[in-house]
C-alpha cells in the first residue's frame, strides 16, 4: 500500500474509528478495512478478533470499486455473498454497509464498514456518519504516513549533518598532516646548513606529501563527478586480466613494504566491455583497502574468473568488517568507528568510488566480511556484448 498503512495491525486510532462506527450504527461489528495485494487488512476493528481476510471476501471490494456507500440488507438473500465464509460461518454476517476510504490523491484504500447478524438497514444520518468516518480514516492514514516520513527525513538530515562533520574532520586531518610535513621540511631547508643528501631526502618527502594532497583532491573531485553522473566513461572491449595485473603491479612494492603476500590467480584473458582506466582505478581502491587493513604477515589474493560471468575477487586476511559497518562501507566518506580508533589513514571514499564505477559499467560489488576473518570484495561485470548492446 502506498501509505505504508499495513505495518501496524490493528492500530488504536483506527480501532477507535471502528468502535465509533459500531456505536453510531448500533452494530456489533465494525472495521476500518484496507485492501492489500494479498488480502484485506483490519487497520481498526470492533467486535472481531481477526486482523485479515481474503481479498475477495465480503462486500468491501465492491465498495472500493464503486467508490460509494454500499448497503446489503440481507447477505443470505444476495447471490453474490450468500456463500461467503463470513456469512455461512462465524461471525454469521447478515447485514453489511460500507463507505469507501479515499485518499486526497483519489486512491481508494479500503472501507469503514459495519455488520450485524440480523437483516436491517441504516438511517440516512447513520450512512452520512459512516461516510464522515471513512473520510476521517483517510485523513488519519495520510497524517500517519507523513508523520512517519517527516521522522525519516529528520533522521536523514541528522545523518547527513553527521556525515558532513565526519567528512570535514577526515579531510582536515588528511590535508593537515601532509601540509604540516611540507611546511616543516621547507622550513628546515630554508634554514640551511643541510648536507646535499639530507636536503634531497627532505625534498623527496615534500614531493611525496604533495602527491598525496593531489590524490586526495582528485578523489574528492571524482566522487563529486560520479555522484553527478558527469564522470567520463568510454567503454570498449578490454582484457580484465590485464587490467587487474596492472592494478596488482601498481601496489606490489607497497605490499612487500607492508610484509604481505600478494598473489594473482588467473586462467588467461577475460574480455569485458569497460573503461580500462576507470576500472583499474576501482580495483586499485579495493587493493589499497586490502593492504591498509591487513596486518603484516597476512595475505591478499586476487582472482580473475570468466564463468559464470567476468569477475575479480580480492580476498584478504585482514581485520574484517562488523555487520553494522558492512551495511555502510560503500557510502561516501563512511569510516567505521574502529578505523577511527586505530587511526588508519583514509577519507572513506575508496569503496564508494569502486561501487559507483562498477555500477557505471553495469556490474555489482559484493562484500563478505567478519571481524578477525578478513574481507572478500567481488566485482562482477557483464560480458563484452551485454554493455555494448545497451
Amino acid at each position: 500500500m502506498a501509505l505504508q498503512a499495513l505495518e501496524t495491525l490493528p492500530a488504536p486510532d483506527f480501532s477507535a474509528i471502528a468502535q465509533l462506527a459500531a456505536a453510531i450504527c448500533q452494530a456489533p461489528i465494525a472495521l476500518v478495512n484496507l485492501l492489500g495485494n494479498d488480502g484485506q487488512y483490519f487497520k481498526g476493528r470492533a467486535g472481531v478478533a481477526a486482523t485479515k481476510m481474503d481479498r475477495q471476501s465480503l462486500v468491501c471490494p465492491y465498495v472500493i470499486f464503486g467508490r460509494e456507500v454500499m448497503e446489503v440488507p440481507d447477505m443470505q438473500a444476495d447471490p453474490r455473498f450468500r456463500d461467503d465464509p463470513w456469512v455461512t460461518g462465524p461471525p454469521y454476517v447478515r447485514f453489511y454497509t460500507g463507505a469507501p476510504v479515499v485518499s486526497s490523491h483519489d486512491h481508494a484504500l479500503g472501507t469503514v464498514c459495519v455488520m450485524d447478524q440480523v437483516p436491517r438497514r441504516l438511517s440516512g444520518a447513520q450512512r452520512q456518519a459512516l461516510t464522515t468516518l471513512a473520510a476521517g480514516a483517510a485523513g488519519l492514514l495520510e497524517a500517519h504516513y507523513y508523520t512517519q516520513r517527516s521522522d525519516e527525513i529528520i533522521q536523514r538530515l541528522r545523518d547527513v549533518e553527521e556525515l558532513k562533520n565526519q567528512f570535514l574532520r577526515t579531510v582536515n586531518h588528511e590535508l593537515r598532516t601532509p601540509l604540516t610535513s611540507i611546511a616543516s621540511y621547507l622550513q628546515l631547508i630554508q634554514d640551511g646548513g643541510l648536507d646535499p643528501m639530507t636536503e634531497q631526502r627532505f625534498l623527496q618527502v615534500i614531493e611525496r606529501n604533495s602527491q598525496r594532497i593531489l590524490e586526495l583532491i582528485d578523489e574528492l573531485l571524482l566522487v563529486a563527478s560520479l555522484n553527478a553522473r558527469t564522470a567520463a566513461h568510454h567503454p570498449s572491449p578490454v582484457d580484465l586480466t590485464a587490467i587487474t595485473r596492472r592494478a596488482v603491479d601498481r601496489i606490489a612494492a607497497r605490499a612487500r613494504t607492508c610484509e604481505l603476500r600478494l598473489n594473482l590467480h588467473t586462467d588467461g584473458p577475460v574480455t569485458v566491455s569497460a573503461d580500462a582506466r576507470r576500472l583499474e582505478h576501482a580495483l586499485t581502491q579495493v587493493l589499497d583497502n586490502a593492504l591498509k587493513f591487513t596486518p603484516p604477515g597476512g595475505s591478499v589474493d586476487v582472482t580473475v574468473t570468466a564463468d559464470p560471468h567476468p569477475a575479480v575477487e580480492v580476498r584478504d586476511s585482514g581485520i574484517g568488517i562488523g555487520p553494522d559497518d558492512l551495511k555502510h562501507v560503500v557510502e561516501d566518506f563512511y569510516r567505521a568507528p574502529d578505523v577511527e580508533e586505530r587511526a588508519i589513514a583514509g577519507t572513506g571514499v575508496g569503496l564508494s568510488i569502486t561501487d559507483k564505477i562498477v555500477q557505471m559499467h553495469g556490474g555489482t560489488v559484493h562484500i563478505d566480511s567478519a571481524p578477525g576473518h578478513g574481507t572478500t570484495v567481488r566485482i562482477a561485470l557483464p560480458g563484452p556484448s551485454a554493455l555494448l548492446a545497451r
